[in-house]
């Protein structure tokens, strides 16, 4: 039975038979197939063959040495940061408009995350903001690549050498992205992906530690699996985590991985529509891809050119009611609880204005043309009416 609502809006009652979810999991491959195999196999658990198929198949797309099956995006980047040392005492540098887990996982290893304005084209990390915030306790930087767009990594790279920093990727919204014509998974010294059910590609909660560098590689894998040792079993050399991914998480990822350059395609296709339909209308900032880039378009964002965040807001309401998600830009770090006495709001103008304006529209492999058509035409007439 379809999805159904009958709403009242502006004195007009809309009939919506049809929604439209920001993101949908798409499985249509192998999925079932390998679960079950699974299942009929009964290694269900952190054991299994699919985990290191899995594991080795992540590697060679990201064409990189290493590839570490976690619990989550999170839980990797925990992970990544343990690896390279941060600890109680450090300064990590962040981008302060991300999702709340890169500022956690600093968190987690007693570190303190230090935030930096966004670069106003892609979003990311603005790298001629980040000399600026490295002190004598800085010990690294995490790099998001934001919605599917890389950032700059050469800056950061030359900054991070002549420091003496560790730079990681945290490229969770950015499977198959390129800088430069490589790949995310090998830009940094180590990389995390995430692999929750609206990514690009999904194990329905999993996440991705990628590196080249093999003594980093072992230590995240020691610190993973509650830091047993692994030539003598039940003895455990370090304090460790139970951060590891089922054989069931990992069958999944196999049957994704299959698909995908169709999953990276359909998120191009998709953004090609939205690109086609919105681009000639003033109120919104559409997404860019600089020259340097492949964007993958986890999520198709708009930025609305004026207007405050109640507006935006107002524009979400409206387009719910038409069957259409929608969802805010992350909130920048700089203004969450946790994190807000740590640096002033004032030294993050342009992250404060994106945020504040932007909008996250569905970003599916199953949508149509026809489909993008209407939420574009629904988007357009709502901005033109504020």
């Amino acid at each position: 039975m379809p999805w159904f609502r009958t709403v009242l809006l502006l004195k007009e009652e809309i009939n919506v038979d049809k929604f439209y979810p920001v993101a949908l999991p798409v499985l249509n491959g192998n999925e079932k197939k390998y679960v079950m195999d699974c299942l009929e196999s009964t290694w269900i658990s952190s054991n299994g063959s699919y985990i290191k198929r899995f594991e080795e198949e992540f590697a060679a797309f990201c064409q990189v040495k290493h590839a570490i099956a976690c619990s989550n995006g999170t839980t990797a980047l925990h992970l990544a940061l343990l690896a390279h040392g941060a600890g109680p005492g450090d300064e990590i540098i962040v981008p302060t408009l991300t999702f709340v887990a890169t500022a956690n996982a600093v968190t987690y290893c007693g570190a303190k995350p230090v935030f930096v304005d966004s670069e106003p084209e892609t979003w990311n990390i603005d790298p001629k903001r980040i000399e600026e915030r490295i002190t004598p306790r800085t010990k690294g930087i995490v790099a998001v690549h934001l919605y599917g767009h890389p950032a700059d990594m050469d800056p950061i790279r030359q900054l991070a050498q002549q420091y003496g920093l560790f730079v990681i990727e945290d490229a969770a919204e950015a499977l198959g992205a390129e800088y430069k014509g490589k790949r995310t998974g090998g830009l940094g010294d180590s990389a995390i992906f995430s692999l929750f059910g609206n990514k690009i590609i999904t194990t329905g909660e999993g996440g991705v530690l990628t590196t080249n560098d093999d003594a980093l590689a072992d230590r995240a894998r020691l610190l993973r699996g509650q830091g047993m040792d692994p030539e003598r079993r039940y003895f455990h050399t370090v304090v460790g985590y139970n951060y590891r991914m089922t054989n069931i998480q990992a069958a999944i990822g196999c049957a994704q991985l299959q698909n995908a350059e169709w999953h990276i395609a359909q998120r191009l296709r998709i953004a090609s529509h939205y690109t086609k339909y919105l681009r000639d209308c003033s109120a919104l900032a559409l997404p860019v891809q600089q020259d340097w880039a492949k964007n993958v378009y986890w999520l198709f964002s708009v930025v609305l050119r004026e207007g405050s965040e109640a507006q935006r807001d107002e524009v979400i309401r409206r387009l719910q009611l038409r069957g259409i998600e929608s969802r805010p830009f992350f909130y920048p770090m700089h203004v969450l609880p946790p994190y807000e006495k740590l640096q002033s709001a004032t030294e993050f103008p342009v992250a404060g204005r994106i945020a504040a304006q932007g909008i996250n529209l569905p970003s599916y492999g199953t949508l149509t043309e026809a489909d993008v058509r209407y939420i574009s035409s629904t988007l357009v007439n709502i901005v033109s009416g504020l």
